[in-house]
């Protein structure tokens, strides 16, 4: 059932979000510039990455599915039943509906920045779920979240699958961790999926495939800006890059001006040459190691992982740090052995 406050403004309609303006007007005017990845999800974005993950050369999606497939069971073993289970970033619910069919959450918080996606995949997992309280909330991932006052005093699993963590440079993935801690509360878990590190042969057609799909939806980002901010921006006058930074172990990608250009957002002229770019996402590679330190630095305990046979993706489950304290405490009481 679906229960709660969601985006029912018209489909058609454009509201446009002033963080969007705000950081697409910073972005424009320095150097380098730069838009933040977040902004790839309007409808049409949302929409292209769904097509994105069903791609051969995009291995993540489909490596992850087939690791919670898998380790569901265990899953449930350590996080019990009756969690409320918040995911952050909720896409179109592949991998969320292994997590309810076997987990018997109490309740389902899918947040996620595209408020008309959000609605009408929420609305589509309801039908699938008709017994659970399904609480969509239309908000930003990478800040703090308010969520449902049905949730309650609810144990609280969070989700945050598909490596997104990896679009953020390594401060901010801590703070958003952090922030997860403060949005899930004390004796939280968390679930995350993390890309691992492996030969560029594998990753830059992940990021730029044959079909062009994910060179329509880094387009999209401009064809959007041109809509909501009254922009004038030739996006024929731009081409999709990939490629890999060795140095900071992660996939970039850019739109790349194939001409000299003039154009126009929010009243605010700007001009680019030819060959000069826009940087729209990064996409982090982990160690194992690294990964777990990541977890550790904001605030969250791991206690146990999963990967393929490949090694080339990781599923991390993780404590919330002061819960983590706890639980070690007890285990040492009696014979001083700690559980895993």
């Amino acid at each position: 059932m679906l229960l709660g406050d969601t985006d029912t403004r018209p489909l058609g309609a454009v509201a446009v979000d002033p963080a969007f303006r705000r950081d697409v007007l910073k972005g424009l005017a320095s150097r380098p510039r730069a838009i933040p990845p977040r902004w790839f999800y309007d409808r049409r974005g949302s929409e292209l990455f769904e097509a994105i993950t069903a791609l051969p050369e995009y291995y993540p999606t489909r490596v992850e599915r087939s690791i919670l497939a898998s380790a569901v069971p265990e899953i449930a073993e350590w996080t019990g039943p009756a969690r409320s289970i918040i995911e952050f970033g909720s896409g179109s619910y592949a991998e969320t509906r292994i997590l309810l069919s076997e987990l018997s959450p109490s309740a389902y918080v899918p947040i996620d920045i595209s408020g008309g996606f959000l609605t009408e995949s929420a609305t589509a997992l309801a039908k699938a779920f008709p017994h659970l309280p399904i609480l969509p909330v239309h908000g930003d991932v990478t800040g703090t979240v308010q969520l449902p006052k049905a949730v309650g005093d609810m144990p609280r699993l969070g989700f945050f699958p598909g490596s997104t963590i990896g679009n953020l440079e390594v401060p901010a993935a801590v703070d958003l961790l952090r922030g997860m801690v403060v949005t899930l509360g004390a004796g939280a878990m968390l679930l995350i999926g993390i890309d691992c590190m492996k030969d560029k042969s594998i990753l830059l057609p992940a990021y730029d495939d044959a079909q062009g799909v994910t060179a329509a939806f880094n387009l999209n980002l401009l064809h959007r800006i041109n809509r909501e901010l009254r922009g004038s921006v030739p996006v024929d006058a731009f081409r999709h890059c990939v490629w890999w930074n060795d140095a900071e172990a992660r996939i970039e990608m850019h739109l790349k001006a194939v001409r000299d250009v003039r154009f126009a957002v929010e009243g605010q002229t700007f001009a680019m040459t030819e060959g000069e770019t826009i940087h729209t996402e990064n996409s982090l590679k982990y160690s194992p190691r690294a990964a777990r330190m990541l977890l550790r630095a904001g605030g969250w305990t791991p206690v146990a992982d999963w990967t393929d046979r490949n090694r080339f993706f990781l599923l991390i489950l993780a404590r919330e740090e002061s819960a983590s304290r706890g639980a070690r405490s007890h285990a040492c009481l009696g014979d001083g052995r700690v559980n895993p």
